[in-house]
């Protein structure tokens, strides 16, 4: 599968693919329940990981921004400054009196990770709706974890859209990357 790293300059556009691929997720409809206004409200918050990701030169992206993932390498956090002063107002701007419910989520996701150990984070991965059942999501996933094996460290996700079939586990391409933990998160 052809990707690259992606730079400042496509941030938006990965920014907007994360957006769509999450638009009708069940954690990110119910934090964001307005359907008129989510795809905006998302491709804002999304826009300020992808840019914190792009820092790391881990954001891996397809040539036509038809899927995309966001890993946190080990040692770096997903929100590192100037990002991180600049999340609470943004929630709060984004929603309002409901901005600390998402807080809370991501309060939920942060205590949810491994400790001590060095790891790989999947902060993000997703697939334009337009792209979806074509296999290209995975296939990213399939290569970044080819590339986190390089490292010889394991990677870590969670998800609150878990694949239904097995063909699309990506531990069954023979990754040495068995040790990610699928974590489901249910509200």
């Amino acid at each position: 599968m052809e990707l690259h790293v992606a730079n400042r300059t496509e941030a938006g556009a990965v920014a907007s693919t994360l957006a769509a691929a999450f638009y009708e997720d069940p954690v990110w409809s119910w934090a964001f329940p307005e359907p008129e206004r989510r795809h905006s409200q998302l491709l804002t918050l999304w826009g300020l990981y992808v840019l914190a990701g792009i820092d790391h030169e881990w954001v891996l992206t397809t040539p036509g921004y038809e899927a995309a993932a966001v890993w946190i390498p080990p040692g770096c956090e997903e929100l590192g400054e100037p990002y991180a002063s600049e999340l609470d107002p943004l929630l709060d701007d984004l929603l309002g009196s409901r901005a600390d419910l998402v807080r809370e989520v991501f309060g939920r996701f942060d205590e949810a990770h491994p400790t001590g150990q060095r790891y790989f984070y999947l902060s993000f991965l997703g697939t334009h709706p337009g792209h979806r059942g074509m296999g290209i999501g995975m296939a990213l996933l399939a290569e970044s974890l080819a590339r986190v094996d390089r490292q010889h460290l394991p990677a870590y996700l969670e998800s609150s859209n878990l694949p239904t079939s097995s063909d699309t586990n990506p531990s069954a391409s023979g990754s040495m990357t068995t040790s990610i933990c699928r974590r489901a998160v249910r509200w």
